[in-house]
């Protein structure tokens, strides 16, 4: 398997049969109206690095091609299964679908949310992230398994939306024993 730097990543052609062969974790991440296009994107970097089987964009969530989404994914979103769905509860049904067996979770505060690193994740997972400022919709929070949060302990109430994603998906990785695409 080749390992990109970003130089690389921003200039080679990937070969669609080493994308193909790349096994894929049994994650989906679900993007609930997340306006920056560089959350966007660092969310398809994030995707890639821990191999995601898929991310659905949903809502007002924009889309590639896009630059910006392009510059701060460094192309990886070329390199991740996505779709764009009108809401992000049509992506959880799709998730569904495709895994009824499958565990939903949303990283929002909420009054029913519990620590990120307390919870047993269960896969199949998707992992719903929610708007920079509005948070996860309430529709998509009544049909989720778990409300996982961060814990703050300084002044500050929330972290980035791709942050909160990087650390509980990098959590579940590690509970899970998953390696990353090698």
């Amino acid at each position: 398997m080749i390992k990109l730097n970003a130089k690389e990543l921003r200039t080679t052609e990937v070969d669609p049969e080493v994308i193909i062969s790349i096994k894929k974790n049994p994650i989906t991440i679900i993007v609930d109206d997340v306006l920056d296009t560089y959350n966007v994107g660092s969310i398809f970097r994030l995707a890639e690095a821990v191999a995601v089987e898929k991310v659905y964009l949903c809502g007002q969530t924009l889309t590639p091609p896009n630059s910006r989404i392009k510059k701060a994914s460094i192309n990886t979103w070329q390199l991740v299964d996505w779709e764009y769905k009108a809401t992000a509860v049509e992506a959880v049904e799709a998730f569904k679908e495709v895994h009824p067996d499958g565990f939903v979770y949303a990283i929002e505060q909420n009054e029913k949310s519990v620590p990120f690193q307390t919870v047993e994740y269960k896969l199949p997972i998707a992992i719903v992230i929610g708007n920079e400022t509005v948070g996860v919709s309430q529709s998509v929070l009544d049909m989720v398994d778990t409300i996982v949060e961060l814990p703050m302990y300084g002044v500050n109430v929330s972290l980035n939306v791709m942050v909160c994603s990087g650390i509980v998906l990098y959590e579940i990785m590690r509970q899970k024993e998953l390696r990353i695409a090698s």
